[in-house]
């Protein structure tokens, strides 16, 4: 697995940020400052980011980790350098994942154990953005269910988005499996 460092963290790669306080990095001076107004502040393990864009950076996909941080507001954000991974266009890099509460989002694969690793399906950066938006629309609408008689809108969403998520079947196969399902 390649390792990363001060000297190439920033070239397409993929990390969760945790936000850590301010106070962190108080009378230090940046150790680089980028064109777009974001900090670093590099340590023996990691960097600090001081920034207000997360998600995209240039060639990489960088996630705050935050439960207070908008995008747009600028925080404070603390990676190891253990937690940087490969980031590109083209490989199956990507995992969708549904939190506690049921929110979706991605990780990237070489981000999960072992055992979650070997069940996952991966996917390409544009395969997971596509499948994200399209698991957002069945959990927040309801014309999908348009006539699924046999199973309530709750049983419907969720066989539809752990199907989604589990496998590379589309969402008309997925629909049509529940459809034939009602009629036996």
């Amino acid at each position: 697995m390649k390792k990363y460092s001060r000297f190439n963290f920033f070239k397409h790669t993929y990390c969760e940020w945790q936000q850590v306080p301010i106070e962190v990095i108080a009378n230090r001076a940046p150790n680089y400052k980028s064109k777009a107004g974001s900090a670093y502040y590099f340590d023996e393990i990691g960097v600090y980011r001081y920034s207000n864009h997360w998600g995209r950076a240039a060639n990489c996909r960088w996630k705050l980790i935050s439960t207070s941080a908008k995008n747009s507001v600028y925080c404070l954000a603390y990676a190891s350098w253990d937690s940087f991974y490969p980031n590109n266009e083209q490989q199956a890099l990507f995992v969708i994942v549904l939190d506690s509460e049921g929110e979706v989002g991605f990780r990237h694969r070489d981000s999960l154990a072992k055992e979650e690793r070997d069940l996952a399906v991966c996917r390409t950066a544009k395969e997971t953005s596509s499948r994200i938006k399209k698991i957002k629309e069945i959990q927040t609408t309801t014309a999908w269910h348009k006539h699924i008689d046999s199973m309530s809108i709750e049983e419907a969403r969720e066989l539809l988005v752990l199907g989604l998520i589990n496998t590379e079947k589309s969402i008309l196969e997925l629909r049509r499996e529940l459809l034939a399902s009602q009629e036996k």
